[in-house]
């Protein structure tokens, strides 16, 4: 059984720093995708950062703040995440395709706040 765990989250004040982790187990294939969504409350569901192949996409509110990274040929990911706003507080999901399909993992709450 395919797992995402997401670790990293937390409480931080305005202007501080987080680093969220993702790994992936149960699965044998290499993931060809993989990055981070956030949820805030009453918001729909957003792309934050992902990695596809050698390509890195991020949402413009993490253009210059966050960066993401994955450790070469592992299931696993980043997301270093600097000069937090208030407004980056939400639930940060990471996901991993693997053989064609998504898999999401249970997601860390991040709160910035002073």
């Amino acid at each position: 059984q395919v797992q995402l765990e997401e670790s990293g989250g937390g409480l931080v004040q305005p202007g501080g720093s987080l680093r969220l982790s993702c790994a992936v187990s149960g699965s044998r294939s290499y993931a060809f995708a993989m990055g981070w969504y956030r949820q805030a409350p009453g918001k729909e569901r957003e792309l934050v950062a992902s990695i596809t192949g050698a390509t890195i996409n991020y949402s413009d509110a993490a253009k210059g703040r966050f960066t993401i990274s994955r450790a070469t040929a592992r299931n696993s990911v980043d997301l270093q995440m600097n000069s937090l706003r208030p407004e980056d507080t939400a639930v940060y999901y990471c996901y991993a395709n693997l053989g064609g399909a998504n898999f999401w993992g249970k997601g860390t709450l991040v709160t910035v706040s002073s």
